[in-house]
């Protein structure tokens, strides 16, 4: 409209100007929507799309994910520069850190044992107690913890990040906001998480493909006690290998203080020492196990619920002896040796962050 004008005006020597104008906005319009771009997480074989979470105000953008990556992997984002999240959530480990339970700032231990980041995208409730009700917000509990991060607040977080001028930018890009607070430094990371996936295992091209040869004889014989006379799939169910729900199995009552675990936020009495289910993808790569890493492998795990667990008043009904035969157990950990997949090896630790 703006050329337009110029020309039935009689005034075509400010249309040169007026053009440069019209490619200043447009390019600054430009610029704002490559600052959006959608980013559209494929999901391997085996997983279910649907079951993908998602939420309506953190949609997933090439921009979010990239200042998460950053995020998670700097070092700057605890009290004292020593620790990152990466630090307890390892790519080589499967984003584990390979120790029965997680050393924070000034070699702080906390008492549990960090769970894998990988495929958090299936689920809702985070931490081995469910205390963070999305993804969103697990992001950031770690940071205002003591014994973890070390932060005092979120406003702490919130300052050092306003300290550095690259992340400034960098968030301005990827929410269109000046004015950074802690709701976005939970979305970015949580969106980089939830590019963290694993399917397409050697267990999901012999189950969804029927590839005989995917799997060993073993593995085909464990799958088949994984879904019958070991009774995994009562908890382990789903294409993720969890139903994402708190049972007491039995640990931490052989005389030890006990780790009440949900009861911490449901304040049930059911809850007292029941833990979330975590996934079995990539479950030989995530070791030690359990909330508190007290089994340093798997056929160690298969031994604790072939025996019924420890008994106590709130022992989960599901958890009885199994009264497996040596071979049998030795083929439920075979099989479960083929749910290591794909989809997460590409993540690489940063080579520079913003200054």
């Amino acid at each position: 409209m703006i050329i337009k004008k110029l020309i039935e005006t009689g005034k075509p020597q400010l249309l040169g100007l007026a053009g440069a104008i019209l490619l200043l906005i447009g390019g600054a319009i430009g610029v704002e929507a490559a600052s959006q771009e959608a980013y559209e997480q494929e999901i391997p074989l085996g997983l279910d799309e649907e079951g993908f979470k998602v939420p309506k105000d953190n949609p997933l953008t090439k921009q979010k994910i990239e200042l998460g990556r950053l995020l998670f992997f700097d070092k700057r984002m605890s009290a004292d520069n020593t620790i990152s999240c990466s630090t307890c959530h390892i790519p080589a480990l499967a984003f584990t850190d390979g120790q029965p339970v997680s050393a924070g700032i000034k070699r702080q231990q906390g008492g549990r044992s960090a769970p894998t980041s990988i495929n958090r995208g299936f689920s809702e409730v985070q931490f081995w107690d469910g205390r963070a009700p999305t993804l969103e917000d697990q992001s950031v509990g770690p940071l205002t913890n003591p014994i973890e991060h070390g932060f005092p607040d979120n406003d702490a977080v919130v300052a050092r990040i306003n300290k550095i001028a690259g992340y400034k930018k960098l968030f301005k890009d990827a929410f269109r906001t000046k004015n950074i607070n802690i709701q976005h430094v939970g979305k970015a990371i949580a969106s980089f998480q939830r590019t963290l996936i694993s399917g397409n295992s050697p267990f999901d091209r012999f189950d969804y493909e029927g590839d005989a040869k995917a799997i060993s004889e073993s593995a085909k014989r464990g799958k088949k006690l994984f879904f019958d006379k070991a009774r995994c799939n009562l908890c382990h169910f789903g294409t993720n290998f969890s139903d994402e729900k708190f049972h007491n199995i039995g640990i931490g009552w052989g005389g030890e203080t006990v780790d009440v675990g949900r009861y911490h936020v449901s304040k049930d009495q059911k809850d007292i020492g029941a833990f979330k289910t975590p996934t079995l993808r990539e479950i030989s790569m995530t070791a030690p196990y359990m909330h508190d890493g007290r089994f340093a492998t798997l056929e160690e795990v298969v031994d604790h619920y072939n025996n019924g667990g420890v008994k106590n008043p709130f022992l989960d009904n599901q958890i009885i002896p199994l009264k497996l035969t040596e071979s049998e157990k030795a083929d439920l950990v075979e099989m479960l040796r083929t749910l290591n997949g794909v989809g997460w090896q590409h993540v690489k630790e940063p080579t520079s962050f913003p200054k």
